[in-house]
């Protein structure tokens, strides 16, 4: 078969008579979870950092340890479990679990704890001031409601710390425990210091305040959700009476929130609102900092057209909020907020300065390609500083003499590019004015093929490395740059390999498949124990195909594909046109205004050149996908009944008017403006061609796709009179995992699912 191509091809997977077979029951056993690299928190530019570790003193208390970069046996106590023992009316109670903040000068650490979900995060919680130097643990927020505080940050000279509650902003002395109330209009529906549920969502914005550099202001979001219709979910299940939970939705085609940025003057309280060009409501403005600007503290703001194909840089005076335009780019497509990478779905990411302060890095797509770029913060002046046919992913640190950049892309080589691994990369900054800088790569790919990421130190000369594959689990391990030299490990995962080896876990291989309509499309393979050529083997085609992610990608992932290829299923996934693939921005942005009939066409013509193979049972080709994979599965069972029987569809967006509007208008356009193609492109439209087998699955409390997606389907096909199955999960949220049992109920009904459907 030309036009598909296996690399490191296993033709035969042989196992022992003693293997172990993965049930559902071992897998729920919990001996196959893995070991977490720890969180820390770098001081001293990087020579030093803090992490949590198990009190050996204090019953489920944590110390704070400082250790030495260059040599993790070199630590010491930095805050004793002791001290977090907050001792108030009802007696003492010992801090557990928590994240912290230091001062700058070290002395003083924010603790956030007891945290609450807000969405899809925990960002409400309480928050403690510890004073190392005195020992005095202070709980912040006096009065006002538990586990309400959000986003608390500490001032540049450490005095002060502000904070959201209740979508209202507050400035607490920490000496005298005084509380101001900076804002006073908070409400539901006007959002101070924080955002509503779609720019969460689709902008990763949740933190909506910043402190200047020098303390004597605060910049802050207000979002005014007033407008925005309310979507309400009924709750049927926990009360006698039904209880409506109303969530604030802007579906695709409704105006967005207004949102406008103020400059709040902390000694006079003037309050000054950006002067931003643009209607408040058509114009989004997802990313605010603070940068010093010809030794001017001005604020940098991103704002977005509401199509999202015109992006502007605007910087802004807080004493008057005048706004100076430094930059735009357009796009016939869209723009991607952060160009970002499957490596770098950072939230709110912050624009990161060159070494001499006076240009940001900035990523763009706009050569086709995406690259990093410096914008003059001064002068408006850019400068590329990555260039050719290749796509980078996340920067992270100038080196330690502050001459390269290092940044995380895959593999490039004579007409090469393996979309799948991920490597660290440095280019060459010469700063000279001359573009596209000399590119190395660092990773040693001989000892590290796969996915590779790294937390980079300030100084750029140590990093944490994180490495994996489709057949290894995680590492993390502590590194010295540039060489990559090993330091010490914090995982290695032995135990969970160990594990692995027992049981003969297959390996996944690499495909590549050339579609009939010329598309080169990467994928992963998953062939069963004691693979036989000779034999036919049902396809489990595992899918998202939406824009924002890979599935075809090298890193380990352990789950629902294994248990399903212990079955007797060749489990495979690709990543066709619209994923986050990096394979160029024409690759991605192909699905423009068409999304679900490029991509699940992709997705289709793959599977057609797979079912070439001789051990492929062309009548029991499954699929599964959750949430944009849900939707992905019923366009695939709708629009090509002759390659897939049998269709799981978890959480599926049926109709593009459903969904929010940030992220719908972004591929779609405005509804209002192209109807038709929301119609064209709508899953729901095909239902009339259902011939397999169709299960759907839906969470009623689904907050991110609605219910209602489901149900309006459901109707659609009992119009055609098109017979499915169907399982809904009272009150369970987009991940359908609240309450007991739920997970492992789910993982048995598509498992029991497969096994009927496919005479097993």
């Amino acid at each position: 078969i030309t036009n598909l191509f296996f690399i490191n091809n296993l033709t035969s997977q042989e196992t022992s008579d003693t293997v172990l077979t993965l049930t559902l029951d071992e897998y729920f056993s919990g001996k196959f979870s893995q070991e977490i690299s720890p969180v820390i928190y770098w001081i001293n530019d990087g020579e030093d950092y803090l992490m949590t570790k198990a009190s050996a003193l204090v019953k489920g208390g944590r110390d704070i340890i400082k250790v030495k970069t260059i040599d993790k046996e070199d630590s010491e106590i930095f805050v004793n479990a002791n001290q977090l023992i907050y001792k108030s009316e009802n007696g003492n109670d010992t801090i557990k679990s928590f994240s912290f903040k230091v001062s700058d000068g070290i002395d003083k650490v924010l603790i956030f704890t007891n945290t609450k979900r807000v969405w899809r995060f925990n960002t409400r919680g309480d928050y403690y001031i510890l004073e190392r130097s005195t020992g005095k643990l202070v709980k912040l927020g006096k009065g006002l409601p538990e586990s309400s505080l959000m986003f608390a940050k500490l001032s540049p000279d450490g005095k002060s710390v502000a904070y959201v509650s209740g979508n209202n902003l507050y400035l607490e002395n920490i000496k005298s425990g005084e509380i101001k109330k900076l804002t006073e209009d908070g409400t539901k529906t006007i959002i101070n210091g924080t955002f509503d549920w779609v720019y969460e969502e689709e902008f990763g914005c949740r933190d909506g305040f910043r402190w200047s550099p020098d303390g004597k202001y605060i910049s802050y979001w207000q979002i005014d959700a007033s407008k925005i219709p309310f979507f309400n979910m009924i709750n049927n299940t926990d009360s006698v009476y039904s209880r409506i939970i109303p969530v604030e939705y802007p579906k695709a085609g409704v105006d967005p929130s207004s949102c406008k940025i103020f400059c709040l003057e902390l000694e006079t309280g003037k309050k000054t609102k950006l002067n931003i060009p643009g209607n408040d409501v058509q114009n989004y403005l997802p990313r605010m900092q603070w940068f010093k600007v010809k030794n001017k503290n001005e604020i940098l703001v991103t704002q977005l057209n509401r199509k999202q194909n015109e992006l502007k840089l605007w910087l802004c005076n807080p004493e008057n909020g005048n706004a100076k335009q430094i930059y735009s780019e357009t796009d016939k497509a869209y723009i991607e907020l952060d160009s970002r990478d499957e490596v770098f779905h950072s939230s709110m990411s912050e624009y990161k300065l060159t070494p001499d302060k006076k240009s940001i890095l900035f990523l763009s797509e706009k050569d086709g390609w995406r690259h990093i770029y410096k914008i003059n913060l001064e002068n408006g002046n850019v400068q590329q500083l990555t260039k050719g046919k290749f796509d980078g992913g996340a920067y992270y640190n100038y080196d330690e003499v502050n001459t390269s950049l290092y940044f995380n892309m895959p593999t490039i080589g004579e007409g090469f590019e393996d979309s799948r691994d991920r490597y660290l990369w440095k280019v060459v900054d010469r700063n000279i004015g001359t573009e596209g800088g000399e590119l190395v790569m660092l990773t040693p790919e001989y000892r590290y093929e796969g996915y590779n990421t790294y937390n980079v130190s300030p100084n750029g000369k140590y990093a944490v490395h994180t490495f994996s594959n489709t057949n290894s689990p995680p590492i993390s391990e502590m590194i010295r740059l540039p060489d990559h030299r090993v330091l010490y490990n914090f995982t290695t995962n032995e135990k969970l390999k160990n594990i692995i080896s027992e049981f003969e876990i297959p390996k996944w291989e690499k495909i590549t498949v050339i579609t009939e309509d010329g598309i080169s499309i990467d994928g992963q393979i998953l062939k069963p124990k004691n693979f036989d050529s000779t034999k036919k083997y049902p396809v489990f085609l595992t899918v998202y195909g939406e824009p924002g992610a890979q599935t075809a990608i090298n890193r380990w992932s352990f789950g629902l594909d294994n248990v399903v290829n212990e079955m007797g299923f060749i489990v495979v996934t690709f990543d066709g046109r619209g994923s986050a693939a990096p394979k160029g921005s024409e690759f991605r942005k192909a699905i423009y205004k068409q999304n679900g009939k490029i991509n699940s066409r992709d997705q289709a013509m793959a599977m057609k050149e797979l079912l070439k193979l001789d051990y492929i049972d062309k009548e029991r080709i499954n699929v599964y996908g959750w949430s944009g994979g849900g939707t992905m599965t019923l366009n695939l069972l709708f629009r090509y009944p002759e390659i897939f029987k049998t269709g799981i569809s978890v959480a599926p967006v049926t109709h593009h008017l459903f969904y929010d509007n940030i992220y719908t208008e972004r591929y779609m356009g405005l509804p209002q403006e192209n109807f038709q193609e929301y119609l064209e492109s709508s899953p729901s439209s095909y239902a009339k061609n259902l011939e397999g087998n169709l299960f759907l699955i839906h969470g009623t409390g689904d907050d991110n796709v609605h219910y209602q997606n489901t149900e309006f389907l459901i109707n659609e096909l009992i119009k055609y009179n098109k017979k499915f199955r169907m399982m809904s999960y009272p009150n369970r949220s987009h991940g359908i995992s609240e309450g007991k049992g739920t997970t492992r109920h789910l993982y048995e009904s598509i498992i029991d699912y497969l096994k009927e459907k496919n005479q097993l």
